[in-house]
């Protein structure tokens, strides 16, 4: 079976591994290393997001972690009953997830939040086989068109058949739908592109498939 997390000191992608030296020269004290997915292993439901953030998961070594994404991400997973304990953006918080998985697209962080073709290529191995791993694997929301395009893809459907909007839902196989959502990022929460009352009606809808199946 393929891995379903890279090492620490993965190498395919060149350019994110020169980064991750860099920045560990800058800050030796970060976690600069590919981020583990976080969560329940007998998870449904599986979030995607599309890769760490500088002073976020890079920094703290958990997804959406430290940043402003998980500020909305975290209190939304909390109100559906995904969480227990409190989110203190911090993985030593104690915090865990229920019948809930964390992972990202590409595991390392990209230079101006933008991986590459090539990079999310390269990293896709692991998010397939993140979800191959997952026995009881329902529902998957994917944060952004890169994250949904990814997952798409890793599934081995063609993206045409299956075209990114946020609020959408697709049958990926028999017993897995795909969610899609903008992500939750500063940008998109500032310009009320994403609002938390549109973010909950996502988690709405997939906490009643989840109960349908």
């Amino acid at each position: 079976m393929k891995p379903s997390e890279p090492g620490p000191e993965c190498e395919l992608c060149p350019r994110l591994a020169d980064l991750r030296r860099a920045n560990h020269e800058a800050w030796p004290d970060w976690f600069n290393a590919p981020v583990p997915s976080f969560g329940d292993p007998q998870a449904r439901l599986l979030i995607v997001g599309l890769a760490p953030g500088m002073h976020g998961a890079n920094r703290t070594g958990r997804p959406f972690t430290g940043d402003h994404a998980g500020l909305l991400l975290y209190a939304t997973l909390a109100a559906h009953g995904f969480t227990q304990g409190a989110y203190n953006a911090d993985p030593g918080d104690g915090l865990s997830l229920h019948g809930c998985m964390i992972t990202n697209a590409v595991r390392c962080l990209p230079p101006e939040n933008k991986p590459m073709g090539t990079e999310i290529a390269n990293c896709r191995s692991f998010l397939q086989a993140r979800i191959e791993t997952l026995p009881h694997l329902r529902a998957i929301l994917a944060l952004g068109k890169i994250a949904h395009d990814s997952v798409v893809k890793a599934a081995g459907l063609r993206l045409s058949s299956v075209k990114f909007a946020h609020g959408a839902h697709f049958e990926l196989r028999s017993g897995l739908s795909l969610y899609d959502s903008y992500h939750c990022s500063r940008y998109n929460t500032n310009t009320r592109r994403l609002t938390p009352e549109m973010f909950n009606q996502v988690f709405l809808e997939i906490r009643n498939h989840l109960r349908a199946v």
